[in-house]
């Protein structure tokens, strides 16, 4: 297993589900749930989120995960703008039954400043998910689907088991135009949100 590899454990996998909407019932209740309903969840470590009342569940990010998101935030808060910035990990409201948990955000300064508790699509440059061999499936369907619609302008995807391969979709109309892919060895460059470069590859390693 290389340093970049994420670990799909048994654990990781079971937790990484979709919880259907309808009347299936759970320990938080009923579905579909609400953006209200998952104030009222537990604060147990894993990762909760919705997708049109769907429950959507997952572990907190592994170590090799963070690296990922570390690495990525210092390489795009060099680059940025003073008026642009940052964030990891933030909430994000959709819709009353929409509410998603990006793993990294690209957001106008002044937008950190009037936000309370949850950011909305509008206030959203880029929208960054690390994936896993258990969220692959989600990330590049579902959640590139939602996002589209959330009318996000940017969407990148990292595939650690790639190498790691960083996916890039931009927004056209209501939905993204197929990724441009680079992969790990070659440097990617970007124009929007800001101008950046980077080879992949050093989003595994420590600095």
């Amino acid at each position: 297993m290389s340093e970049c590899d994420v670990p799909d454990t048994e654990w990781v996998t079971v937790m990484a589900t979709i919880e259907p909407a309808g009347r299936r019932t759970t320990s938080f209740g009923h579905a579909p749930f609400t953006v209200d309903d998952l104030l009222e969840f537990p604060d147990d470590g894993n990762r909760y989120e919705l997708f049109d009342g769907s429950l959507l569940v997952s572990p907190s990010p592994t170590p090799p995960h963070q690296r990922i998101i570390r690495r990525l935030e210092q390489i795009l808060d060099d680059a940025l703008p003073y008026e642009m910035e940052p964030l990891s990990t933030v909430n994000l409201r959709v819709s009353v039954k929409d509410f998603y948990i990006p793993d990294l955000v690209v957001v106008h300064e002044k937008s950190v400043e009037r936000v309370g508790l949850m950011f909305s699509p509008r206030d959203l440059l880029l929208v960054v998910e690390v994936g896993s061999p258990s969220t692959m499936k989600q990330d590049e369907g579902l959640k590139a689907v939602a996002y589209a619609q959330a009318g996000i302008p940017s969407y990148w995807r990292i595939e650690p088991d790639e190498g790691p391969a960083l996916y890039v979709y931009e927004l056209k109309g209501d939905r993204y135009e197929p990724p441009v892919v680079h992969k790990a060895g070659a440097v990617a460059r970007m124009a929007v949100p800001v101008a950046v470069e980077f080879d992949p590859a050093v989003l595994c390693v420590r600095r």
